[in-house]
């Protein structure tokens, strides 16, 4: 299983990778693991500026539908314009070519309620 240590991580599976006041979110290998292979992702909250844990869209699997959750807060600037018409990116690349959303973050200091990579490990089990 694939943890990359530049990362933050969520209890919900989600990760973000900070990028000064950005960051790219997308869902774990662990969570693209469980769920298998995906067939659908929505995003309709471009342009919206969430709170952090609120849904930002949904994921579609051959046998379920699962929310998917901002780390942080913040304002959804971009979507992977790539996984709508191709999600099983996320399948095979989650932390690459299948990221999700790119925000602008609202309140750094949440970042340090996210997981390291050392205990998102001790989370899943890896």
């Amino acid at each position: 299983m694939n943890i990359p240590d530049n990362l933050k991580y969520t209890k919900d599976h989600e990760w973000l990778r900070v990028e000064g006041e950005f960051g790219v979110v997308g869902i774990t290998d662990f969570a693209q693991g469980e769920l298998g292979d995906i067939v659908f992702v929505e995003i309709g909250t471009l342009g919206e500026t969430l709170k952090k844990g609120e849904p930002f869209g949904t994921i579609e699997a051959v046998k379920t539908v699962s929310d998917i959750f901002m780390p942080v807060s913040g304002e959804v600037l971009e979507v992977n314009p790539e996984i709508e018409s191709s999600p099983e990116l996320v399948n095979k690349d989650p932390y690459g070519k299948g990221w999700m959303i790119r925000i602008k973050i609202a309140d750094p200091t949440e970042i340090n309620d996210l997981l390291t990579p050392e205990a998102y490990r001790t989370l899943v089990g890896a």
